[in-house]
């Protein structure tokens, strides 16, 4: 089985729009980032809009997803801080539908709307999103994330990654949905296997067992591209979930992030976690932390576990 450096992740700027790095906002949150948490690398997500799941055409170049500028100026403030970075190319609906809705029918019926179609938009954003890998040095390419809709398309799925691979020379991965280790039946095309680990806490060990058997099936190397919990009364129980829970609860976050690290060390074959997430200009004030039971960590005890968990990596 092939193996990696470990990378120890926080996603940084979704869904930031066009220009955000002409301020200065993201720049100290991307120092407090590094010097609070530990984590030795970043995933920054380049966003593109489609107006709903069953949409052919996606906005790739307009105002609410980041240029090519401000990836270039991410990439070289972490490379300054000694941060790797994973280029993310993502897509999400205007209409609030999450994308692993995005479907449409396997046999083509006339005036409907076609996989092809949709497949030559996505592929589009994904190479400029490759090309923004070539030229920034990234240390990894993810083609997509959460797209449970689409998985089943493997002959679409191989032409795209070859595609990128005469764009971007280094390795690919793919972000898929939690559950959906097992089920992906194109990881040879590939070098890392990704997905999202929002595992409820009395589950974490019985689904690392599964993921780790379909790891070394596939013989790659595997790291959990999203991960987190949000800070709120019972969220533990259902981590992937922004709305579910009570009032704010820092225990609940931290105990999930206590458990689930405590796999992670027991499971070697995990290469790398992708905390979710982290904001580039709206980051919440270490001061308002206890009344915000969001993702992020900044300013909660499960920073603290964290940055423990990032020091007992080197």
């Amino acid at each position: 089985m092939q193996t990696m450096d470990f990378l120890n992740a926080y996603t940084f700027g979704f869904c930031e729009k066009r220009g955000f790095t002409g301020g200065r906002a993201w720049k100290e949150s991307l120092r407090l980032l590094a010097g609070t948490t530990g984590c030795n690398a970043i995933i920054l997500p380049v966003c593109a809009w489609q107006d709903h799941a069953f949409s052919t055409v996606m906005d790739s170049d307009g105002p609410g997803v980041m240029s090519a500028e401000d990836v270039r100026n991410v990439c070289s403030f972490a490379r300054s801080l000694g941060l790797k970075v994973i280029l993310k190319a993502m897509v999400n609906c205007r209409d609030g539908y999450w994308r692993a809705y995005i479907r449409f029918f396997d046999e083509p019926v006339p005036v409907e709307p076609q996989w092809a179609d949709w497949f030559a938009s996505w592929t589009e954003h994904v190479c400029a999103v490759a090309r923004m890998a070539e030229e920034n040095r990234a240390d990894l390419l993810c083609v997509g994330c959460e797209m449970v809709g689409t998985d089943h398309r493997e002959e679409e799925w191989r032409a795209l990654i070859a595609r990128v691979r005469e764009i971007w020379h280094g390795p690919v991965t793919y972000n898929c949905d939690k559950y959906q280790e097992d089920r992906i039946r194109w990881w040879d095309a590939v070098d890392v296997i990704s997905s999202s680990g929002y595992y409820p806490i009395g589950e974490i060990e019985e689904n690392f067992r599964r993921i780790e058997a379909a790891a070394h099936r596939a013989g790659k190397p595997f790291m959990f591209m999203e991960c987190g919990c949000p800070s709120r009364e019972h969220a533990e129980d259902r981590p992937n979930d922004i709305r579910f829970g009570g009032a704010v609860r820092m225990e609940s976050q931290a105990a999930w992030y206590e458990a689930f690290l405590e796999n992670v060390r027991r499971f070697p074959f995990i290469r790398g976690v992708g905390w979710w997430d982290w904001s580039a200009t709206r980051l919440c004030p270490e001061y308002a932390a206890a009344d915000d039971g969001g993702y992020c960590t900044f300013g909660k005890p499960a920073n603290g576990i964290l940055r423990a968990f990032s020091d007992s990596l080197r």
